[in-house]
């Protein structure tokens, strides 16, 4: 069974500095029917204007991804950690216990394009803690690589959650395929470009949930730039 998210069927709030669609309920925007995907609860895509950004804020019992498309974010948090995340980075911040931290579009006159991933960790009470890699979707272009999971395999970042975050980068007319374990589920997000699923194109903003399914197969319309959470 595959259930299509459309970009324009998302929350959206216009706060000024800050453009934001929600795939699912978040702050003021709560829809009943889109509260999550299994383990993924919070899927935003967030454009911050040059110099504005979130200040300092608490967070806890939470696994939380930053990854940033266009510009960049300054962040800084209790823990001591500063540092400034580009475009083929993945943040990664387990929140535990609690953690406070900040997020700033350090530019003076470039927006900031990213998404900003939660997914619920597998029991309460982790020590908090930070974690930033940079990943080269280009080596292999046109494959999934794993950029977050349980174990932190290949390299990936470590989540506490039986869940792996997948990427990939497509050219025009070049496909990619995705098994899926038995009982396992997935969510598909288009970050850019477009793709054709069966007969179906998605468009960046495009979300499509896969339940019993064992195969995501996906062409390339336009370039196009992937994340597949494979889901228990």
């Amino acid at each position: 069974m595959v259930a299509i998210r459309r970009s324009a069927e998302r929350g959206h709030r216009q706060h000024g500095w800050l453009d934001t669609y929600h795939t699912f309920s978040f702050g003021d925007y709560v829809d009943p029917l889109q509260m999550g995907f299994r383990a993924l609860r919070v899927l935003n895509e967030d454009w911050i204007e040059a110099g504005q950004g979130f200040g300092e804020h608490g967070h806890r019992d939470m696994e939380i991804l930053t990854y940033v498309l266009e510009g960049a974010v300054a962040h800084r948090d209790s823990l001591g950690n500063g540092s400034v995340i580009r475009p083929g980075e993945l943040q990664r911040m387990s929140a535990g216990t609690g953690i406070l931290h900040s997020e700033a579009n350090p530019s003076k006159d470039e927006p900031l394009h990213l998404l900003q991933i939660w997914l619920r960790p597998d029991r309460k009470g982790y020590e908090p803690s930070y974690e930033q890699k940079s990943f080269d979707l280009d080596e292999p272009r046109g494959a999934w690589r794993l950029v977050a999971s349980g174990d932190g395999r290949d390299g990936s970042l470590v989540i506490h959650q039986d869940a792996r975050l997948w990427m990939a980068k497509l050219d025009a007319g070049a496909s990619v395929r995705f098994d899926l374990e038995p009982g396992r589920h997935a969510w598909l997000q288009v970050a850019r470009g477009t793709v054709k699923l069966e007969n179906t194109e998605l468009q960046a903003g495009d979300g499509a949930a896969f339940s019993d399914t064992q195969v995501v197969e996906l062409e390339a319309g336009q370039p196009a730039e992937l994340l597949l959470f494979d889901l228990a």
